[in-house]
């Protein structure tokens, strides 16, 4: 879909009669409904940029230009392209990032991440020359017209209110490998953009945007051999037991909807440790490879970018972080533009998306719809806010809205815990979130052990931690989390004064903290943790779980301020005591469940509420004899 498209020559003189904002607006009205203000802004304000770089009789007047290209199967939206031929009459299609940023700071444990005053407010967004190469790389892998005739895609960045400067931090070496592929243009900068565009359009040819648009889609062969070369020899993927049955019962469903375009709905049960997101790769690397358009979807970006990391960890090619994607993106995609969506911790899913929850109507009807298969990996007892919708009988609904057909399987193995279906049941037991067998014990091979002392339990973990960072410090939002960076070391977010601890929350890391060196410093939540594993967890317990008169209390009232996950609880207590003590009371076990059981080989525990320390103490007292 594009919005507005002709040639060189008459984008200009629609600049020229004070036209092209309408034009644009009036088309993005009758495709995309009413563009913001700030969206229109940009349009009166960039487009007149472009109008000053292509004001040039060099620049063929018949080059194809196209404004506001939305990508297939995405919600991305390509400012600029101007289309051609180079002297040698090879094809081209150049992509131009407009943005009206003046300033911008450099964000070094990020990958392609920069801080700049954008929406309203200074915020992380990804750096402009990272955004024009991933739509350029999107292009080369999924649109198969544009492989074929071997159509040459230039990307790049054009700042047009920024000074560029020598020592630029858009230029720190940390945005090397996406600068070099996307050079950036700045105020200033009008003549070298034309030489840009005039390296490879030197013959206009309108007929390339029909070619890209309308072009097959289908995964290139560069993206199905590098997805296939991470997981060769990964033995963390390799796939045990019911997995590998289960993998090739989705794979016989997802080609059978290739092949017919008719809807099928998978849901796939499995609690912690069962090798969900193992399968979810597993199966994303295999449809690829069988040129199906395929995504591995998750509302957290932690587990997105833990699992890129570890795929790609010896392969420089990050265009395949383009099949990872957000749960929230589907809101304006059409039916069946792709073939499988491989939805990871479809317990987390939400109603709304977008930052304020004000886009879309429902992200698991917006999944089914936009695929032609869609497979919901789900845990429901690891919902841990109020606004996670995820569940069977959800997906099951609107399976049935979208007259798919619907399969079901169950991962029983347990592969976590050292394999100990017991423990998890234990923990169940003592959280009294439901009576099990269990209730005296699990297997010994699994290491749990209770602290008194919190300083204790960092140093364990730390001496777990020294031989492969496989260790992390846990904790329950019971401790605000800054809103802002802060550059204090002396201030700690999780303070326990009786013990003299303190520790702060993983302030700038949070996508990569699982895996990152030297975060074992710091604490992460269950945002930060879930869908994810590690050898062994020190899971701090705050106030807002507690051990009085014989049973557990879940008290939200000690939850940090900071705290989203259950927004609007407190208006819901006024009106409903009963309701919100029962969605809190399952929020809360839910999240300390989670926190629990992300430890294969074991998980410490410190109870700021000691009759719950003791609680706990007596139980393994019950077993140990």
């Amino acid at each position: 879909m594009i919005v507005y498209e002709s040639i060189k020559i008459d984008f200009l003189n629609n600049i020229v009669n004070d036209k092209i904002v309408d034009i644009v607006t009036n088309h993005y009205r009758t495709y995309f409904g009413n563009p913001g203000k700030g969206m229109v802004r940009s349009w009166k304000n960039s487009l007149e940029y472009m109008y000053k770089v292509l004001n040039d009789n060099d620049i063929p007047s018949d080059a194809g230009v196209a404004i506001e290209y939305n990508i297939p199967f995405t919600s991305k939206k390509i400012d600029f392209l101007i289309t051609g031929k180079d002297k040698c009459e090879k094809s081209n299609i150049i992509i131009i990032e407009l943005k009206q940023w003046e300033s911008c700071e450099v964000i070094k444990n990020k990958d392609a991440v920069v801080k700049t005053f954008v929406g309203g407010g200074v915020r992380e967004t990804n750096h402009p020359s990272y955004q024009a190469w991933s739509y350029a790389s999107l292009i080369e892998d999924f649109n198969l017209s544009v492989q074929e005739q071997n159509i040459g895609i230039y990307p790049c960045g054009y700042l047009h209110n920024y000074v560029i400067l020598d020592n630029d931090p858009l230029l720190d070496n940390v945005y090397e490998e996406y600068f070099s592929k996307a050079p950036l243009f700045g105020k200033g900068d009008v003549l070298k953009l034309r030489e840009f565009i005039k390296k490879y359009v030197s013959i206009g040819d309108r007929s390339i945007i029909y070619t890209l648009e309308n072009g097959k889609i289908s995964p290139s062969k560069r993206l199905q051999d590098s997805i296939t070369k991470m997981l060769k020899g990964n033995k963390e993927f390799t796939l045990i037991d019911d997995q590998k049955v289960v993998f090739e019962n989705l794979k016989l469903i997802t080609e059978q909807s290739f092949k017919d375009d008719k809807k099928r709905v998978v849901i796939v049960q499995g609690g912690p440790g069962t090798g969900k997101t193992i399968l979810a790769i597993n199966l994303l690397a295999k449809l690829i490879n069988e040129k199906m358009v395929v995504n591995y979807i998750s509302k957290n970006a932690a587990p997105r970018s833990v699992y890129f990391n570890k795929l790609k960890e010896h392969y420089k090619a990050s265009y395949v972080k383009n099949l990872f994607k957000s749960s929230g993106i589907f809101t304006d995609v059409k039916s069946n533009v792709f073939d499988t969506l491989i939805v990871d911790e479809a317990h987390r899913l939400n109603a709304k998306s977008g930052m304020y929850k004000n886009k879309g109507f429902n992200q698991i009807s917006e999944i089914i719809n936009a695929s032609k298969s869609s497979i919901f990996f789900i845990d429901e007892s690891q919902r841990v806010t109020i606004n996670d919708i995820g569940s069977i009988s959800e997906i099951e609904h609107f399976a049935d809205i979208h007259n798919a057909e619907i399969y079901k399987y169950k991962l029983e193995s347990q592969f976590r815990c050292n394999g100990s279906d017991g423990y998890l049941s234990w923990l169940d037991n003592i959280l009294q979130i439901r009576n099990t067998a269990n209730f005296n014990g699990f297997n010994l091979k699994y290491d749990f052990k209770v602290f008194n002392n919190p300083n204790d339990l960092k140093e364990a973990i730390f001496k777990k931690n020294n031989h492969n960072n496989k260790s992390r410090l846990l904790a329950g939002y019971c401790w605000n989390w800054p809103k802002k960076d802060r550059d204090d070391t002396n201030y700690y977010d999780i303070s326990i004064p009786e013990s003299d601890f303190g520790m702060s929350w993983n302030l700038n890391n949070s996508d990569t903290w699982a895996i990152d060196e030297h975060s074992v410093r710091e604490v992460g939540c269950i945002h930060t943790s879930q869908g994810l594993e590690f050898d062994y967890v020190g899971v701090i317990i705050g106030n807002d779980l507690r051990f009085e008169d014989g049973r557990i209390v879940t008290d939200f009232t000690k939850r940090a301020k900071t705290d989203t996950s259950l927004r609007g609880i407190k208006k819901l207590y006024k009106t409903d005591k009963y309701k919100a003590n029962s969605i809190a009371d399952e929020i809360i076990k839910n999240t300390y469940r989670t926190l629990m059981t992300r430890g294969q080989k074991g998980c410490y525990i410190y109870c700021c509420d000691k009759n719950l320390e003791d609680y706990i103490k007596r139980k393994l007292e019950l077993f140990n004899k």
